[in-house]
């Protein structure tokens, strides 16, 4: 479960991402759609904890983000947009990584 209320990035008065809510249950997929500076890439390195939110709320699987980033990152993985495994399809990859 995701659950993200409220969420701020600002960066020297720019306003990355303003003020976004969004639940995501277990096992549902979504997908993450918006115009070119929306705001999508700054909003999944908050969520991936690369990034600190400047204000908000974010919960993954019951964890607050801020207070539990450490159990957070020992139990999630992330991938980047490039790879090691450049022939593979993307399952593969996470095969690959999640055997690392």
């Amino acid at each position: 479960m995701i659950s993200v209320n409220e969420l701020h990035k600002s960066y020297s008065g720019y306003q990355a991402v303003r003020g976004i809510s969004f639940h995501v249950d277990r096992g549902e997929i979504v997908g993450f759609l918006g115009p070119n500076g929306a705001g999508k890439s700054t909003t999944m390195r908050i969520l991936a904890g690369y990034l600190p939110a400047s204000s908000g709320k974010v919960e993954i699987a019951g964890h607050d983000l801020v207070a539990e980033s450490l159990e957070l990152r020992k139990k999630s993985v992330t991938c980047r947009r490039t790879s090691r495994f450049t022939r593979t399809c993307g399952c593969r990859n996470f095969w690959h990584i999640g055997r690392l």
